[in-house]
């Protein structure tokens, strides 16, 4: 389906919304593994990885989510995708799994074990946070119609050892292998994407680390605190510029960044901050690249050119990538669907296709990318949803563990204050 700027142009921006949510919906949906259900890493074959049976942990978290958002919107039928998740969730609860925690691929045939390196060929701490958060929303979602399937997934949120990842020193650790232990010895140290993990970590009932954990390892990282200008926009922490934008989607799938504060940060006045840097950058465009402007902005971590690269101003190679300004919509949604309009008509109209749109694309050199991502489509449509309703942020944040758990690290919300009134 090729837009003509003439439809685009035709069209108000709430149907604009529906049919690029709808469409991006089809890559969890259609393109589902059939065995597992679980949302396949890509779809084409890059990098060496079997597309057909290469499924993503995190990526299938975030399509659980995208997956609720298209019930809710009345694009997807209720009963087959609670279906779907329990699917996922049978698989699951047989595939493999180290104290808990899932690794980053998995053949979504078998459930075992797809390495993702030399020695990360076990538990993925991170993934398995953005798994948790997909699963915790749907247990919400579920508890009033099915209670049966919502205990099966409280069961593998309460299987996850997170304190096993705790090092001596209190950092917590990404990875664990079967053969190497903790050699990887990969602190989750801040400012990126991996606030969930700290969080849930904090929230397990089973096995939880210590708030020291986040204020001593997470807080204290490398490009922690910022609290530098940027253009007149004050970037609270980060690295310089704010990194890429997923930074700014992954954690906030599930977790509301509405009046979400603690000691370092408000965090939608971060994500917001966040997203009007990496615009402005693209708007200056100190490097000349072709296209770029205000309906085509956005860098973070996607297909490119020469491989896959976590593009951000300070790495910048002329490739946009859709899903960091779109992911953005909560925070900045007047930008976002300026973008979202040229998307629709760049690169002729090629970029949007049944799975919704490309990867990425780099308007200079006339390319765009063969794939889709899950871990960029998810966002999304999740964040796109969050924007219109609020709905996985609702959902996400009735999870009582959840709002123990930022009470624990000295987090404000909305959220917190009225489940203590309740």
């Amino acid at each position: 389906m090729i837009l003509s700027p003439a439809d685009v142009a035709a069209m108000d921006d709430e149907a604009l919304l529906d049919l690029v949510q709808q469409a991006t919906l089809s890559y969890f949906w259609d393109y589902g593994h059939p065995v597992s259900g679980m949302a396949r890493e890509r779809d084409n074959d890059a990098f060496g990885y079997s597309p057909e049976d290469t499924v993503t942990t995190g990526g299938t978290g975030f399509g659980v989510m995208a997956l609720i958002s298209g019930v809710e919107r009345g694009f997807l039928p209720k009963d087959e995708v609670i279906e779907r998740i329990c699917r996922i969730v049978g698989f699951l609860e047989a595939a493999d799994r180290f104290h808990g925690v899932f690794p980053h691929f998995m053949n979504g045939a078998t459930g075992k074990t797809i390495p993702f390196g030399e020695r990360d060929d076990g538990g993925d701490l991170v993934e398995t946070s953005f798994l948790m958060a997909g699963l915790l929303t749907a247990r919400q979602w579920l508890i009033p119609v099915r209670p049966d399937l919502a205990a099966r997934i409280d069961r593998l949120w309460r299987h996850v050892e997170w304190s096993h990842h705790l090092r001596d020193d209190g950092a917590l650790l990404w990875h664990f292998s079967p053969l190497h232990g903790f050699a990887m010895n990969h602190a989750i140290t801040g400012w990126n994407e991996c606030l969930i993990t700290h969080v849930l970590a904090a929230a397990s009932p089973t096995h939880p680390v210590p708030a020291s954990t986040y204020h001593g390892s997470w807080a204290r990282g490398r490009d922690f605190l910022n609290g530098r200008d940027y253009g007149g926009v004050t970037l609270p922490l980060g690295p310089d510029y704010g990194g890429p934008l997923f930074f700014a989607h992954y954690s906030f799938l599930g977790l509301d960044p509405r009046g979400l504060v603690d000691a370092y940060a408000d965090y939608f006045v971060q994500n917001t901050a966040h997203a009007l840097i990496n615009r402005a950058h693209c708007l200056t465009n100190p490097h000349g690249f072709a296209g770029y402007g205000p309906d085509c902005w956005g860098l973070t971590a996607s297909d490119t050119f020469d491989g896959y690269n976590a593009h951000s101003p300070v790495n910048d190679t002329g490739v946009i990538t859709p899903t960091a300004a779109l992911a953005s919509m909560p925070y900045v949604p007047a930008e976002a669907m300026a973008a979202l309009r040229g998307f629709l008509t760049a690169m002729d109209g090629r970029l949007f296709g049944p799975r919704g749109l490309a990867d990425a694309f780099s308007p200079g050199r006339h390319w765009q990318a063969s794939s889709h991502l899950a871990i960029d489509q998810g966002p999304i449509v999740v964040m796109i949803e969050n924007h219109r309703s609020g709905l996985i942020w609702t959902l996400f944040m009735t999870a009582p563990e959840v709002l123990a758990g930022l009470a624990r690290l000295g987090f404000a919300s909305p959220h917190i204050d009225r489940a203590s009134v309740a």
